[in-house]
């Protein structure tokens, strides 16, 4: 069941990255991924050959750009004494 969770968790991060585009995941019988785009033709578009679990998700992750992370002012004074005390 994780297994299942972690490629389905990286899908739905890409549908969020790509405005909601129709993104799918297929598994198959050997416990390989691929990913597919349902496109308005009847037959959906496969993007990529069917993978294993870590490298599917290293695949869907690399698809459209990750949005930055938030820092606060806090956390990016917090990054600059780490490294400021790192050089000591």
């Amino acid at each position: 069941m994780a297994r299942a969770t972690k490629a389905s968790a990286a899908v739905h991060r890409l549908r969020e990255r790509s405005n909601n585009a129709p993104y799918s995941m297929v598994s198959m019988a050997d416990g390989r991924l691929y990913l597919i785009l349902a496109n308005d033709s009847e037959t959906p578009e496969i993007i990529n050959a069917p993978l294993e679990l870590d490298e599917f998700v290293a695949f869907v992750n690399s698809l459209h750009k990750q949005p930055a992370k938030k820092a606060s002012k806090l956390d990016l004074a917090f990054e600059k004494k780490l490294r400021d005390s790192t050089r000591d």
